[in-house]
């Protein structure tokens, strides 16, 4: 296997480098300052300035939307080439919105490319293309384990020309962005049906059609993540117009598999992102802190930890490496073992290496001041997001106990 990436993609990464380091990374701190002051003057959920100059810069120097593979809609680069560009974005947490491809506007707009009419494409997908608009996904229910889709129970029912939505979702990241202008939504349109696989459906809901109430924004270990959030959002009574179910009725198992992939890939690229770069924290204050009349670089303990994090964020990169030329070269279905593999490994590598990192840095490693607490969070948060470790586990085991039982 050649490993080598191409020129075009060597370029891209030199360009995309060279964006994080003179635009992005020194505005981080402008960024939380414009959430601090927004949240002081009563309202913490307005966009900032700064995310939105990123952007206008980043599309102006060609660096928009290169994570959609196979469509004219993107750069067209291959899970492949794009994977070293968004682990590069997930260095910052506004990296990848600054370029057009953060969740869940990708996986939504991924849905909209394979699964949306041209009207749903022309209504929704061309502004979150632009960058004018923003999305969430609410499949999450509080009441059930939806870690099963099948348990989904918020319901879709027919009535004439539009369909009545009811239910509760929470963990519908982006709701609390005043950009978000539509939902893409999970229920059963036949809980009857004796195939459990048939019975959901997916549908586009406006953030702003009668009957959506956010309840609240869910914060993660403290963190409220304004103004993207994680909102729970009661559905009651909520009148759509048939126009707007994806793909048919009975079919939003199968988008949802077809989503999940994708989406999951990325975010395992991104957490490769965050582990580097907690490594170089970790070894930059290594050299220069001093503790027992030695520096921290000079102590075993910590030589050990921080090779260990070398090579378990290099295993993990391959990894995922692996699982996007399998989702290249023979598609999304036929990659599921390895993408299963991919978000347990990522997720974990991330987490032991960002713990190392708030260990290295003591009493400021939990605080604030370092950024550390906060990929922590994030990186926790994706063991269980897009399907805990114990569902990717058991799915893992099944395709290997497969090898091994006679047809």
């Amino acid at each position: 296997m050649d490993f080598a990436h191409s020129d075009k993609v060597k370029e891209l990464q030199r360009r995309v480098t060279e964006f994080m380091e003179q635009n992005v990374y020194p505005n981080e701190a402008r960024f939380h300052a414009e959430i601090e002051e927004n949240r002081r003057k009563g309202n913490a959920w307005v966009p900032t300035r700064v995310v939105e100059e990123l952007k206008e810069k980043a599309r102006a120097a060609g660096l928009w939307n290169l994570w959609l593979p196979e469509s004219e809609f993107g750069a067209g680069l291959t899970n492949l080439e794009y994977a070293p560009l968004c682990e590069i974005m997930g260095r910052s947490h506004l990296g990848p919105e600054a370029f057009n491809c953060s969740a869940p506007d990708t996986g939504n707009m991924e849905v909209l490319v394979r699964y949306g009419n041209e009207a749903q494409k022309q209504q929704w997908l061309t502004p979150l293309l632009e960058g004018r608009i923003r999305s969430g996904f609410a499949m999450t229910e509080p009441a059930v384990a939806s870690s099963d889709a099948t348990n989904i129970a918020a319901s879709i029912v027919r009535d004439g020309d539009h369909f009545v939505i009811n239910g509760r979702k929470w963990w519908t990241s982006g709701a609390g962005d005043p950009r978000c202008k539509i939902l893409i939504f999970m229920g059963k349109t036949d809980p009857t049906n004796e195939n459990r696989h048939r019975q959901q459906s997916m549908i586009l809901v406006p953030m702003d059609a009668p009957g959506v109430r956010v309840v609240r924004q869910v914060p993660v270990f403290g963190y409220d993540d304004a103004p993207h959030g994680h909102s729970e959002i009661d559905f009651e009574n909520v009148r759509v117009p048939v126009t707007n179910l994806l793909l048919g009725e009975g079919r939003g198992f199968e988008i949802a598999q077809g989503r999940l992939g994708p989406g999951r890939i990325h975010h395992c690229m991104r957490l490769i992102g965050a582990a580097e770069r907690a490594l170089e924290a970790m070894c930059r204050r290594s050299i220069s802190r001093i503790a027992f009349h030695k520096r921290l670089a000079e102590q075993g303990v910590w030589r050990e930890r921080i090779a260990n994090a070398r090579m378990k964020i290099d295993q993990a990169r391959f990894l995922v490496l692996h699982a996007a030329w399998k989702m290249d070269v023979a598609g999304n279905k036929a990659a599921q073992q390895e993408i299963a593999m991919i978000k347990v490994v990522a997720p974990n590598v991330a987490c032991q290496v960002i713990d190392d990192a708030i260990q290295i840095f003591g009493g400021a490693g939990v605080s604030d001041d370092f950024g550390l607490g906060w990929l922590y969070a994030n990186s926790r948060t994706l063991r269980i997001a897009d399907g805990p470790d114990e569902v990717h586990r058991n799915h893992i085991a099944k395709f290997e106990l497969g090898r091994h039982i006679p047809h």
